[in-house]
């Protein structure tokens, strides 16, 4: 049987593997900051009433455009925003790796912030874009002093920002976005994949658009929304942007089905958005209760906890997963992360750590 490493594939690919976390069948999954409550059947019945009317035309090509979506995207994001600064596509990993073969390429450099998340090095390989990582601050924080540093540092062609950051769960500051907009003549990117579940939404990146054109913020509705299997990530940019995106973006590459449930979900925006507060209730509890039990949780605007002072990240990994419960161990040493998930499965996943750092 041939291998993957007798294919002529590029040097740059060879010895490297697919990215992925595990998908186990557990009773309890807490690992990859689904959420983990599911659609109201209210809301998945239109959902699907609007598939079945797709299927009618599903001969011809889905609107290209997206227009009726991107109107939908922008009434949903306020800002006075409107369609034209509005993109999307299946996942906020092909909006992200549509940035990069527009404004990346041979001969370009990206700079991220370690540790975040794990795809900004991967994309950025699949567009033969030079990646580089700055260090965080104490605790994995960043500051307008040290973005600016690592810029002046690298001169990078796109600069990742992840607020909150993944995996560690750690809010940006606005400051820390302006400092980076005005240290460089680059593209910025600000990922917020998780804005929803942030302490104050006021704070988001997309309230800096006006007037900077260079300015990306990336959005899915993987996660708030409840809407992970749908795939639909999207933009907020100057129009300009959009127009880049549309010279290296596939024809016709958000399908019918993906438009139209997406546009339901954002009609029912207000149910779905209404597991949000449980979400922080829960994790603001597991940053209370893993500090009691003598962890160190990193504080987070997310829908998941990282947390230190795990002795063996792969033993207690294990030994979780054997109860059903299943958690990521992100590399980071002594630490695992952990999702908020329904107020059962928060406490089923507390009750099984106590347990086990008890038994020690």
């Amino acid at each position: 049987m041939t291998e993957l490493s007798d294919l002529p594939i590029r040097d740059s690919l060879k010895g490297r593997t697919p990215y992925g976390a595990p998908q186990l069948h557990v009773p309890i999954a807490l690992n990859v900051n689904e959420n983990t409550h599911r659609i109201p059947e209210p809301v998945a019945l239109d959902v699907v009433s609007r598939l079945a009317a797709a299927v009618i035309n599903i001969n011809r090509y889905p609107d290209r455009e997206f227009s009726t979506l991107r109107e939908k995207l922008a009434n949903y994001l306020g800002f006075g925003l409107n369609a034209n600064q509005l993109w999307a596509a299946n996942g906020s990993n092909e909006v992200i790796q549509q940035i990069f073969q527009a404004f990346g390429g041979p001969g370009r450099k990206a700079l991220g912030f370690h540790p975040t998340y794990s795809m900004y090095s991967l994309i950025a390989l699949g567009a033969e874009t030079d990646y580089v990582e700055s260090d965080r601050a104490d605790r994995y924080e960043l500051t307008p002093e040290l973005i600016r540093a690592a810029i002046a540092e690298h001169q990078p062609d796109i600069i990742m920002l992840c607020s909150p950051n993944n995996p560690t769960g750690t809010p940006l500051s606005l400051s820390c976005i302006e400092a980076a907009y005005e240290a460089t003549s680059g593209i910025v990117v600000v990922d917020e994949a998780y804005a929803e579940f942030s302490h104050g939404q006021e704070q988001s990146a997309i309230s800096l658009l006006p007037n900077r054109p260079r300015l990306l913020v990336s959005r899915t509705m993987s996660k708030a929304f409840a809407f992970a299997g749908a795939r639909l990530g999207y933009l907020a940019a100057d129009p300009a942007v959009i127009d880049a995106l549309r010279l290296v973006r596939l024809p016709y590459h958000l399908s019918a089905f993906t438009q139209a449930a997406a546009e339901a979900a954002l009609d029912h925006s207000k149910e779905l958005l209404a597991t949000v507060a449980d979400i922080q209730v829960q994790r603001d509890r597991l940053l209370v209760e893993l500090a009691e039990l003598g962890y160190d949780p990193y504080r987070s605007d997310s829908n998941f906890v990282l947390f230190a002072g795990v002795e063996d990240p792969n033993a207690m990994f294990e030994a979780l997963l054997a109860r059903g419960i299943l958690v990521r161990n992100v590399g980071i040493p002594n630490t695992l992360r952990v999702t908020a998930g329904t107020p059962s499965e928060t406490t089923a996943f507390l009750e099984a750590l106590a347990d086990l750092t008890h038994r020690g």
